[in-house]
């Protein structure tokens, strides 16, 4: 999003269109700031994020030998410094990776779990479910910091480095500072208020009692002395330690500032909810679309199984000679009907029966695909189907709602010399998380227990997505990587967004490979998201083009949305070469880099 550290540009023409290439300043460049680029193609790996400063973090650390998950653990530490609303120490995610020697694809669930004290009733109060803001900026929000255990938990698995080196540039990052932009300080102006809720929050993000001026440096010193602290003592010191028992304090006495009136409602996390947190590694989602092999996240996420279902359903559709209007009809209906099942049946599997192999078949995907007619639209919301008992065009019981989920997730994608590759989506939920900083520490909590459903979406019809002890909150983080028939990468691409990460890494795989797009253009096509309601949300792109019209005249509804997503992707070139590829708009535009770019 900002604070390029990229060198002087060159050109390249690359699938017909001349693109930019960036590349990664020396770790001792001083950091001014100059136009980044959206798109990098090259040797010795690549790095896209949204911001300039973190992907230079994962290809300094590419030229010192480190492989993508060294890289993708550095750029993640490096957001937490310049997208400290989006991501961060204080939350969790989900990674995904890629083995070029053994070929295959391995994930970790990072995601926050609730306190073990925690039930059903977590967000109630006097028998009513709590309003979204008055559980947002509280305690009860935090769930239990999954990032510290994934970034140690893949080192531990598949990196070649140590924490203590892969953390050196984001502690310096913090400590030297970052360049403010427009988009840094828009976010924290949207922030304001509940931001001075919290003193140590105010005092941070909010210098000398006024916004961060454009242009000038952010500095973190306690989060540097943080990122120092972990190198020293590793994870352990949150999960076991002192900087764990700060977090604990913070949780369940919300430092409030007493003149703002604010209930910051506490929160129930214990020492023993750190203790007993484990960053679960499990096998990925797959799907075959178009012969290729499609790997994603599995529950707790419904990532991988919703965008997989959707995929399935579009197989037997030749999008590549659909027209326009007709291929938008097509992938919204999809969504619409993934969304659907997605409500009903994805939670954390440790709690419920997720029937996540059936929701992938094609034959339930066949099954549900007839529902979609050419000339007309299904009525939101449409009802769920039962994947263990597929009957064509059938449905099965009451629609849930979608639950909403905060979009200022971030997403990082990362690729080595060796061939292996990391899409890595992670987040503290919305905006600015919780809006509380834990004291002396330099960063933001999360809020993403806001992720269950406060109550139950029909009290008909079973909620797998309830608070319950230790458990996960169901996410629509969806990094996703795909494999050609040999079993090597072809793309790997992800987005944040909330339940539109969904839709839009959806929308990008299929502009990829079934409408021929470059992948920086599929990235930057303007996108549409249905989520089984009864509107379609469209970009101004779409919504100021024929096709809205066209679209409208079979019955579909929309409304705008400035802004979905964010997406980032790396792709292997047949030639060997890498391409990274961001956003060149969204949130300030991304940021791709390689190690050696192509002349």
């Amino acid at each position: 999003m900002r604070r390029p550290v990229a060198r002087k540009l060159s050109v390249l023409a690359v699938s017909a269109a001349v693109v930019s290439v960036g590349a990664a300043a020396p770790p001792t460049a001083h950091r001014d700031p100059v136009q980044k680029s959206p798109l990098a193609v090259g040797y010795g790996g690549a790095v896209a994020s949204v911001d300039a400063d973190a992907s230079a973090a994962g290809i300094e650390v590419l030229r010192k030998g480190g492989n993508a998950v060294d890289a993708a653990v550095a750029t993640a530490a490096a957001l937490g410094v310049t997208e400290p609303y989006s991501a961060g120490i204080g939350g969790g995610g989900y990674f995904v990776y890629y083995d070029a020697r053994t070929r295959t694809v391995h994930t970790i669930d990072g995601r926050e779990t609730a306190p073990l004290s925690a039930d059903q009733n977590l967000f109630t109060e006097n028998g009513k479910p709590l309003a979204f803001a008055d559980a947002v900026s509280s305690g009860l929000g935090v769930g239990t910091p999954g990032t510290p255990a994934t970034w140690q938990a893949a080192l531990d698995a598949w990196g070649s480095k140590r924490l203590s080196s892969v953390l050196k540039p984001a502690e310096r990052l913090a400590r030297d500072g970052f360049t403010v932009d427009d988009t840094f300080r828009s976010q924290t102006a949207a922030n304001e208020t509940r931001f001075r809720y919290f003193p140590d929050t105010a005092e941070l993000f909010l210098p000398g009692g006024q916004l961060p001026v454009v242009g000038s440096t952010f500095k973190n010193p306690d989060l540097a002395d943080t990122y120092a602290e972990l190198a020293r003592k590793g994870v352990g010191a949150l999960y076991h330690g002192g900087l764990g028992q700060d977090i604990v304090d913070t949780v369940n006495h919300p430092p409030v500032d007493p003149a703002s009136g604010w209930n910051a409602r506490p929160g129930k996390l214990t020492e023993r909810d750190l203790a007993a947190y484990r960053a679960k590694f499990q096998a990925p989602t797959k799907t075959s679309y178009r012969g290729l092999g499609v790997y994603s996240i599995a529950p707790s996420s419904s990532g991988g199984t919703t965008v997989g279902e959707a995929l399935n359903i579009l197989e037997n559709t030749d999008l590549s000679k659909a027209g326009e209007a007709q291929y938008l009809h097509r992938y919204i209906e999809a969504s619409r009907i993934a969304f659907a099942d997605r409500g009903r049946w994805v939670g954390d599997p440790a709690f419920e029966d997720v029937p996540a192999k059936e929701l992938l078949s094609q034959r339930y995907a066949d099954s549900r695909a007839c529902l979609i007619k050419d000339d007309a639209v299904l009525t939101s919301p449409v009802p769920p189907g039962d994947p263990r008992h597929p009957a064509d065009c059938g449905a099965q019981g009451t629609a849930a709602p979608t639950t909403y989920e905060g979009e200022n997730t971030t997403h990082l994608t990362v690729a080595d010399k060796w061939g292996n590759v990391v899409a890595y989506t992670l987040t503290i939920e919305q905006t600015g998380g919780s809006g509380i900083t834990v004291p002396g520490r330099g960063f933001l909590l999360n809020n993403e227990l806001t992720d269950f459903s406060f109550a139950p979406a029909n009290p008909a019809v079973h909620d797998p997505n309830l608070p319950g002890p230790g458990k996960r909150p169901r996410s629509s983080i969806s990094p996703t990587i795909v494999l050609d028939r040999h079993g090597k990468p072809v793309v790997a691409l992800g987005s944040p967004g909330g339940a539109t990460i969904i839709t839009t890494v959806l929308q990008t795989l299929t502009r990829f490979l079934d409408r021929g797009l470059p992948l920086v253009d599929a990235i930057a096509a303007p996108r549409a998201s249905q989520r089984n309601a009864a509107q379609t949300e469209l970009e101004p792109g779409l919504w100021n083009s024929d096709l809205r019209a066209q679209l409208e005249k079979i019955g579909h509804s929309f409304k705008l949305n400035p802004e979905i997503g964010a997406a980032t992707g790396v792709q292997r070139l047949p030639d060997g070469r890498w391409l990274a590829a961001a956003e060149r708009v969204r949130r300030g535009g991304g940021s791709a880099m390689v190690v050696r770019p192509a002349s």
